[in-house]
């Protein structure tokens, strides 16, 4: 379905953007990865599903750098076709106490990013008539919970910068609408739930099972291929006129 189009998906060496970016490489798109840590096994892994990948070490807290990303992605593959923006961080803490570096760095790298990336990415997707912006929110997008001020302004700051990139766009054959799961057992989930154990003693699968206790009636994580079948649909002819909204897969957190 996607065969000739390009997607660049940040934060994508790990988690849920792997595994989105896996999902539109099994429909056929080129993509171009981003992200920390390990590069090699996660450009395999893409590579295996018989599609051209990339990658670019863009910091997602410098606009620079991110217009270095999207530049080197044009001339890999002649344009991005469907943006993804993914990349994120998290902190936790009461907001009196709130690092303010903490705070910048979140707003930066889960917030502006998503901004710097959208409005470089725009003018290719418009002279084409087509194009899909996939911003990778979060139920914090919608509801919030306590001790995570920087990540739940964020988060409901790119359900707001959907909104108005869908509009702008509204007449043309560029989508934007964002994701919002709940708990997804990535790298920076599991953090939280050793976390958990730790300081109540307990072992991982019950410190697990408070974790999904707190918010998510369905008592299950929703996974990475999950989030990856939706971006897919979004980017299908089903979704021409799926626009600005914020899509939860959240096992009913929201609804409460």
């Amino acid at each position: 379905m996607l065969k000739g189009k390009t997607a660049l998906v940040t934060g994508s060496t790990s988690g849920i953007g792997l595994g989105i970016a896996k999902a539109l490489a099994a429909q056929g798109a080129n993509v171009v990865l981003n992200g920390f840590g390990d590069v090699d096994g996660p450009k395999a892994e893409v590579a295996a599903l018989g599609v051209q990948v990339a990658y670019h070490g863009a910091d997602m807290s410098k606009p620079a750098e991110i217009a270095d990303m999207l530049t080197y992605a044009a001339q890999q593959f002649g344009r991005v076709d469907i943006l993804v923006n993914n990349a994120g961080i998290q902190h936790v803490s009461r907001i009196e106490s709130f690092a303010p570096e903490r705070w910048d760095a979140i707003i930066a790298i889960n917030l502006s990013s998503a901004f710097h990336a959208t409005r470089l990415a725009l003018p290719a997707m418009q002279a084409a008539g087509w194009g899909r912006i996939i911003n990778v929110a979060s139920v914090h997008g919608l509801v919030a919970s306590a001790e995570k001020a920087a990540y739940v302004a964020a988060k409901h700051g790119v359900v707001g910068l959907t909104k108005v990139t869908a509009l702008e766009n509204a007449t043309t054959g560029i989508t934007c609408n964002a994701i919002c799961p709940g708990w997804v057992l990535t790298p920076l989930v599991q953090k939280q739930v050793d976390a958990k154990a730790t300081a109540l003693g307990v072992s991982n699968e019950e410190a697990t099972r408070l974790l999904l206790g707190e918010k998510e009636p369905s008592m299950q994580f929703t996974t990475p291929e999950e989030l990856g079948a939706l971006a897919v649909f979004f980017c299908s002819p089903a979704g021409n006129n799926v626009r600005g909204v914020a899509w939860n897969m959240d096992g009913g957190w929201a609804a409460q």
